[in-house]
């Protein structure tokens, strides 16, 4: 009897540490995980909460708040010019998010192999990202400037030196996209080429023995595998493109929203309606519905492409 009830606790004794182990493993990981939490909570969820309680007052700009319901929500369905904003940024996020994806993935596809200089080639896309949005609108901004910037000099031979890129409403929005896509598809290519390092180069010659050729190898091999690099790559440009920093830096600094209001995306509409009109209110209500727009969106995409793995497990 003693000896089975000994090798029936020698028995439990592995599962005993294993669970051990498994738990200290969860605490590390949890341990990780909370500063990033903490600083979500406190900076995206507590200030979403906040937004929302806010978006059912009006606020006189003196301290002094009054409830008023849906009325801010209300107000937005007859503010032409927010759905000009809206329509603005509508225009930005079709162009921007696949221009970018394409020009990131095209410079990865470039420098994902070693050649002489293939690190200093790397850091010239990447060089734009090192700098702050409000400088490389004020760089822009003097390249561009009517009648003296170095691009209106350069581009006189072609019979458009006196075309004004920022202060034409024909073509404020266009170059307000170039310039965004120039500075993000840096970055971009980084994703990229992180992702292109977890394809296995096995596939790759297997592929090549087989006879298939560059654009069948990235069709078949290449590209199934960078379907989640993808599926990050365009979340994080939509909700950039409808929120980021290049929404708002780059249109203050460039244009003021102008000419005509042809480059007021909505992120720079409601710092307006906030800081410059003092609608608080207002401009809270529109935030949160940003916010849930942005959420649905995404939880559609992850819905349907299984948070992007495009395939059950």
């Amino acid at each position: 009897m003693t000896t089975v009830v000994t090798g029936a606790r020698r028995a439990r004794v592995p599962g005993s540490l294993a669970r051990s182990r498994r738990r200290r493993q969860a605490l590390t990981g949890y341990a990780f995980v909370a500063p990033d939490a903490l600083g979500l909570l406190l900076f995206v969820g507590l200030p979403m909460v906040l937004a929302l309680g806010v978006s059912l007052v009006s606020v006189d700009g003196f301290g002094n708040y009054a409830y008023v319901g849906l009325a801010n929500f209300r107000q937005m369905g007859a503010d032409a010019a927010l759905w000009g904003s809206v329509r603005v940024t509508l225009v930005y996020v079709v162009a921007f998010v696949p221009l970018t994806f394409l020009a990131g993935l095209g410079l990865a596809l470039l420098v994902k192999d070693r050649f002489p200089g293939v690190g200093a080639v790397r850091t010239l896309f990447f060089l734009p990202n090192a700098l702050s949005l409000v400088v490389i609108g004020v760089l822009w901004q003097f390249m561009l400037v009517d009648k003296q910037g170095v691009l209106t000099h350069t581009a006189r031979p072609f019979g458009l030196g006196g075309v004004s890129w920022l202060g034409d409403p024909r073509y404020a929005l266009a170059t307000y996209i170039v310039i965004s896509v120039w500075y993000s598809m840096g970055y971009q290519m980084l994703l990229f080429l992180a992702g292109l390092k977890d394809v296995d180069p096995a596939y790759l010659e297997s592929a090549t023995v087989d006879g298939a050729s560059a654009v069948q190898r990235f069709r078949n091999v290449i590209w199934p595998l960078l379907r989640p690099t993808s599926f990050f790559v365009a979340i994080t440009s939509l909700v950039g493109a409808t929120t980021g920093l290049q929404s708002f830096d780059l249109v203050y600094v460039l244009t003021g929203g102008g000419p005509d209001n042809k480059t007021s995306t909505v992120v720079f509409y409601i710092y307006e309606q906030a800081f410059r009109f003092g609608h608080y209110g207002y401009a809270a209500a529109i935030t949160t519905m940003v916010v849930g727009f942005l959420v649905v969106v995404t939880g559609l995409l992850f819905g349907a492409t299984r948070g992007g793995r495009f395939h059950a497990d």
